[in-house]
């Protein structure tokens, strides 16, 4: 999109972008304008690809009443962009609009304006304007303690005690121990108690998540947004982009190539299984590997920290790699000793009453959603990339599951796509168009969204995992 330059100023005055070559305004910070991103829901997706989804032929499932829950989920009363992205998937959709009606609006531990302060503190730690501004506007609703939204200074010593939890589990949830969550427990007439300190928990882990699926997916705000001097390319990853995909394979070849790999490993897997120390051996290699997955695309200058800084504490802890190099590591978490299934699942239902249902809900329905298609192919078992893309997010939390072959992670994930995935889960703030458009040339908008989905539940599961361990330790 063009900037629109002062008619009355000096041509000299703006400089002019060496990768578009339009004119743009200088990088004083004094000079900043008000621009949409797009005109539609994604920069990254386009918007005809939107509109197709939301035709009444795509919700063959309560369609009306589904709509009806997706306003009143809004702050705004109406289908936001987050809703309309992820209605590419509207069985997920569903699950998903559930689950947060009930964490947000229904009954539970906490008053109503809690559960919106602490959907603020979680997406001010991923810069998440677009939730933070949704859930300021909720809290304006509510009307009370309004005081608070001038920053974490205002709010009561009850909430600021859930920052430590908050940093923590947002960045390096493997570092939450049982006196964590006994600090909070027990301190005097501002201690949480257990079910109120379990939905703080799912809110946090929630909404560190939904930043994730936010900034993955390009979804732009909702009203005009104060963006600094850039050039819109920088935005977007405009001409590099382009000398990428010129550059790399054929779409068509890609696609031949991960079905092939697909076909042998299913191959390998029927004629001999790989020892419990070859399974063991391959997901520290993978987990070591993962330290080299990044990127130069970061420009931390892109999204500027200010407007939710009055939200966050300590705001120099950020995520560091699990599996660090040179340093003794925190011991690998095996998903057979504290999984959801069997102990977080029960936890969670017993404290905070139906939510377990409904988590484990969007859980499977994000990691069974298929459509049985690839690209262009059509009656293909995804299962085992969708699965890929699970276990990697947890490989990187340092979460190991014994009956999983993580050779399959090397496999079927090529190194831009592993870059996206660390990127999207790990500093959500720093994804840009570019790293979303290097992978998967040849595959639909709704295939990355489902992506998204699967990272964004892998994330979510994770922090609960470790969070709800540590509960647990702390309760026997």
């Amino acid at each position: 999109m063009n900037v629109n330059a002062d008619p009355h100023a000096s041509p000299s005055t703006y400089p002019i972008c060496s990768v578009c070559q339009k004119m743009i305004f200088d990088k004083e910070p004094s000079r900043s304008i008000h621009r949409l991103y797009s005109t539609g829901p994604s920069s990254f997706i386009p918007e005809e690809e939107i509109v197709e989804a939301w035709s009444l032929d795509m919700w063959v499932v309560e369609p009306h009443a589904e709509l009806l829950l997706a306003e009143l989920c809004s702050p705004t009363g109406r289908l936001d962009h987050l809703t309309q992205v992820m209605g590419l998937h509207p069985h997920y959709l569903q699950a998903f609009l559930r689950c947060q009606f009930y964490l947000l609006r229904r009954d539970g531990p906490l008053p109503l304006h809690y559960r919106h302060y602490i959907a603020i503190m979680a997406a001010a730690r991923h810069q998440c304007w677009f939730l933070v501004l949704l859930h300021v506007q909720e809290f304006y609703r509510i009307g009370v303690c309004l005081e608070w939204l001038k920053g974490l200074q205002y709010a009561n010593e009850k909430l600021r005690n859930l920052n430590t939890l908050n940093k923590i589990l947002a960045h390096r949830p493997w570092l939450i121990t049982k006196e964590h969550i006994e600090a909070l427990l027990k301190t005097g007439e501002n201690s949480w108690s257990l079910a109120e300190l379990v939905h703080a928990v799912v809110l946090l882990a929630h909404f560190h998540a939904l930043a994730s699926f936010i900034f993955g997916s390009g979804i732009n705000p909702d009203t005009l947004t104060p963006v600094s001097s850039y050039c819109t390319c920088e935005l977007t990853g405009f001409g590099q982009l382009e000398q990428d995909i010129l550059l790399s394979k054929s779409p068509e070849s890609e696609l031949e190539s991960l079905l092939e790999r697909m076909r042998r490993l299913r191959e390998e897997k029927e004629e001999e299984e790989a020892s419990e120390e070859e399974m063991v051996i391959r997901f520290e290699k993978e987990k070591k590997e993962s330290l080299f997955v990044g990127s130069t695309d970061f420009d931390d200058q892109m999204i500027s920290p200010s407007r939710v800084s009055r939200f966050v504490e300590d705001a120099a802890f950020g995520y560091q790699d699990f599996a660090r190099r040179g340093e003794d590591n925190p011991p690998t978490f095996r998903a057979q000793d504290y999984s959801w299934e069997d102990h977080g699942f029960s936890l969670v239902n017993r404290l905070y009453s139906d939510i377990g249902l409904l988590l484990d809900e969007k859980f499977r329905t994000a990691c069974d959603l298929t459509y049985y298609n690839m690209a262009s192919r059509e009656g293909v078992d995804t299962s085992m990339l969708r699965r890929a893309l699970f276990n990697y997010v947890h490989c990187m939390y340092g979460i190991r599951y014994d009956d999983y072959d993580y050779g399959e992670v090397n496999q079927l994930l090529e190194r831009n796509l592993k870059v996206y995935i660390k990127t999207v889960t790990c500093y959500p703030e720093r994804t840009t168009r570019r790293m979303y458009d290097r992978y998967w040339h040849q595959f639909r908008h709704s295939e990355k969204v489902h992506v998204n989905l699967l990272l964004m539940e892998a994330r979510m599961q994770a922090e609960l995992l470790y969070a709800l361990r540590a509960i647990t330790q702390y309760m026997t």
